[in-house]
Formats: structure tokens, sequence, C-alpha cells
């Protein structure tokens, strides 16, 4: 059994599209004394800054989604994230600003009888419409049988996957890596789903990607997803592992120390889910010898710290 919670009367749309990205993002230049050691340059790839409400990656990932929602004519937008999702957050900003109703499956049909927490409460301001899955149901949100369910439901829906990553996100996602061409010899991101170093690595230098979740799963999926997007491999990449410091959204005292020390030093707000754990493991593969030598290498910096918390 699922719950909808009541959704808050959408906004009108303001204009017809999002205003103006910061395009290209920033690169910051930061003195790393690791980095300095081996005759490396670090700089902060700053997508944090794009856009005031749909910032860093979700900007790249989700704004394809969100246009082929509104030119393919379907009544609203669905997409899947847990209660503190920052994903969700980002849809229901975008599907506000652009006049596109979205839809929001939350993880965790017990929700539905709590107050909202923050995170859920601005979905709704922005007029997401939240329906509270069972777990069991949840974890069949990949397959066609349970969307073809929550399109009866909701009507001829366009489905955005959890994360955001499908074929149209790792499209966006290629602009990041011509962004960088030429700039630097290595770009490097945390990874989730694997869409932004999907389409990244298509576009730029040689890539390097961070998985914050456990398993080994990451790999066959940016392949996957490669595949889907340009119908084979594309461009240099690999993934560096053991740097998830316990799992998604886990974290350490060390951990917490290495990124205090880093936004104390530098002035930059370090978000602990993603980010923390890049800049981590390139100080570690840079003590190491584990990056080209002289290499300039850009530290893709996906979001900011979440007053909100969550995933």
């Amino acid at each position: 059994m699922t719950r909808s919670a009541p959704s808050a009367p959408l906004p009108p749309p303001d204009g017809g599209g999002l205003p103006r990205p910061r395009l290209p993002s920033p690169l910051q230049e930061v003195r790393e004394p690791a980095f300095e050691r081996r005759g490396l340059r670090l700089l902060l790839k700053r997508d944090d800054l794009i856009h005031p409400l749909v910032g860093g990656n979700k900007w790249r990932k989700l704004v394809p989604n969100l246009r082929a929602a509104a030119a393919s004519g379907a009544p609203a937008l669905l997409t899947f994230g847990g209660a503190y999702s920052n994903h969700l957050r980002a849809t229901a900003a975008a599907g506000r600003l652009l006049g596109l109703p979205t839809i929001g499956v939350v993880r965790g049909e017990e929700l539905a009888e709590r107050p909202l927490n923050p995170s859920l409460t601005r979905c709704r301001a922005d007029g997401m419409r939240l329906w509270f899955a069972t777990r069991a149901d949840y974890r069949r949100r990949r397959e066609e049988a349970y969307l073809a369910e929550l399109r009866e439901r909701f009507g001829a829906v366009y489905v955005v996957p959890e994360g955001g990553s499908n074929a149209a996100a790792v499209e966006g996602c290629v602009a990041l890596g011509e962004e960088l061409r030429g700039l630097v010899d290595v770009a490097a991101v945390a990874c989730g789903t694997g869409g932004t170093l999907a389409g990244m690595a298509a576009g730029g230098p040689t890539a390097v990607g961070v998985p914050v979740l456990r398993g080994d799963f990451l790999a066959a999926e940016v392949r996957r997803l490669q595949e889907a997007a340009f119908g084979g491999p594309r461009g240099r990449w690999r993934l560096a592992e053991g740097f998830h410091f316990g799992g998604y959204a886990r974290t350490t005292p060390e951990l917490t120390r290495f990124a205090d020390d880093f936004e104390q030093r530098h002035g930059v707000g370090v978000e602990r889910v993603y980010v923390a754990k890049l800049l981590y493991a390139l100080t570690a593969l840079a003590e190491a010898g584990d990056l080209p030598p002289g290499a300039a290498v850009a530290a893709v910096v996906t979001g900011t710290p979440d007053p909100l918390a969550g995933d």
C-alpha cells in the first residue's frame, strides 16, 4: 500500500524558463601541500555555483530531463528519492520554475503518517506531489511493471530514475567535461549513480570517479549509461575505490576532521556526502603518487553543505 500527501497548489510558470545559470562554472585553484609536494595542482570546479536552487550536477542532469518532459506533453514528471533527497528537492524547484508538475515517490510508507521533515516540506512548497511507497515497492522502482502501475495511477508521466541518471542526464554532463578540456589533465567527481562521470568522461580529459556507496556495481553502470547515451564507450575513465567510509552518507571522525580543515584553510564549504570523500580520495591518490606527474587535477564540487541534511 502507498499513501499520498496532499500537494500544494502548483504556482504558475514564471515566464517559461529557468533563470540563467552561471556557465561555465568557475575553476578555482587551491594550494594543497599533498599536491604541491608531488608537483601537482588542485583546482575546484565550482558547479555548486551554477544556480541557487538547482546547483551542481543537478542542473546538468535535471534540466535536459525537465525540458524533455515538457516537450513530450506528459502531464507531469515523476521521480524517486529518500526522505532527505537532494534530487527530489532540486526536481521540485526546477519543476516550479518551468511550470512543470512534479511527483516524488518517497521511500517509506510510514512517513505519510508523520509531519513532513524540512526537506519534504520544501518539495511540497515547490508544488511536488508526494507519494509514499512501501519499501518493498520502492525496491521495484526500476521494474517496468511497477512503472506501469504508477502510470496507471498518475497518467502518462515522464519518469526520471532515482538520482536523475539516464541517457539525457549523461548527455547533459558532457558539457562539464568540455568546460575542463584543455585546462586540466584529470577531472574527478564523486559518484552515486554514475551519470555525471559517464558524461564528463565523454567530453573531457581523463576522468576519475570516487564511489560514495559500497558495492562493485558502479563500473558496469557507467558503461551501461554510456551505451544508452552514445551507443558505446566514450573517453578515458577509472574508479578510485575504497573511499566510501562505510557507505552512502556515512562518515568517520577522520573524514570530518579532513573536511573541517579544508573548509577552514580555503573558505569553501565542503558538502559531506559526496565532496568530502572526493577531496579525501584525491589527497590520498596524490600522496600515493597515483596521479600523473605534474598534472592539473580538477575536483568537481557537485553541491554545497546541506542545511537540511541527508541524501
